[in-house]
């Protein structure tokens, strides 16, 4: 039993165990506990690193082939990414300029949108293959790093982004100290985490997709990433509850995992076309289902996922 990364207690409530749902790497099952003390989610205890790289398909991200599904795949990426771009856009105007890191930036297509605003930008991923994809096909400087080993100087950096990477990560507080440390005076950091809080999680429990076990070793609420942002030097600035990319697609996959096109693609389901064509109008059927479900829960501030921008004091 580990000790919490909030509060320090060791007393913990177990919820339910779960396995693999999504991606299907394994058959093992996980305990998921809630801390007796402050409440944070978190898998207890977590798969050592040299397990858990196991539970990591090689194509995690996504990488368009020039194939017309692929081209219009990506179509579909940029439209639902403008959020993500408008939100960390007026992050960077408001803050002290420079560079933008994207930490865990995979292929780099939000990347290559900031680029296309003008902005400088770097990513970093621990995928040496996915950081020449961003080079490749978005024109958007990468390296493979992590980052603690980042290769950037103290104090150089405009704004950070973590686009769902602090749940996957053994020491949250450590990565968000690292990340301050690369930001310039007033710079910003922008997180975005499955929201623990939200109506998904108490409705669907162990079937909600934010939980996706055994990759997410905490499944946060709003209050815990602002604890450890304020822990870090950082001040909360914003909070987002909706993401078009992420609530809507993210209520889909918890009710149909089966139907997830990036689940269907890792685990190499050997579909036809046709099969494929029906399964990804099912698919995006029920996203369009839930836009409206999942805008109400934002509108309560209870939404699927939660972004916040913080700057360094």
């Amino acid at each position: 039993m580990s000790a919490c990364v909030l509060c320090g207690c060791e007393r913990t409530r177990p919820l339910f165990q779960s396995s693999d749902r999504l991606f299907r790497t394994t058959t093992k099952r996980f305990a998921v506990v809630r801390c007796g003390e402050c409440g944070l989610v978190r898998l207890d205890p977590p798969p050592p690193p040299e397990e858990l790289r196991l539970y990591y398909p090689e194509n995690y991200w996504f990488a368009p082939d020039d194939s017309a599904a692929n081209r219009l795949a990506e179509a579909y990426r940029r439209m639902v990414l403008r959020d993500h771009v408008r939100f960390v856009e007026h992050a960077l105007r408001a803050g002290p300029g420079g560079p933008l890191l994207d930490v865990g930036s995979g292929g780099g297509l939000f990347l290559g949108m900031m680029r296309e605003r003008g902005f400088a930008v770097v990513g970093l991923d621990s995928s040496r293959e996915a950081a020449a994809i961003a080079w490749r096909r978005q024109r958007a400087p990468s390296v493979c790093a992590s980052l603690e080993d980042a290769p950037f100087r103290a104090g150089s950096l405009g704004a950070v982004t973590m686009f769902h990477v602090l749940e996957h990560v053994y020491d949250p507080g450590a990565y968000l100290r690292a990340a301050r440390d690369l930001l310039a005076p007033d710079g910003r950091l922008v997180v975005q985490v499955p929201n623990a809080a939200s109506w998904q999680f108490r409705i669907l429990g162990r079937s909600w997709n934010g939980v996706d076990v055994p990759r997410h070793l905490f499944d946060f609420r709003d209050r815990d990433v602002e604890t450890l942002l304020e822990r870090a030097g950082l001040e909360v600035v914003r909070r987002k509850y909706f993401s078009l990319r992420d609530n809507p697609a993210g209520l889909a996959s918890s009710l149909a995992p089966g139907l997830d096109p990036m689940a269907r693609r890792v685990r190499a389901s050997g579909e036809g076309s046709a099969a494929r064509l029906a399964k990804d109008l099912a698919y995006f059927a029920l996203v369009a289902a839930a836009v409206p479900l999942t805008l109400v829960e934002a509108m309560c501030r209870a939404g699927s996922t939660v972004m916040i921008e913080a700057r360094r004091r």
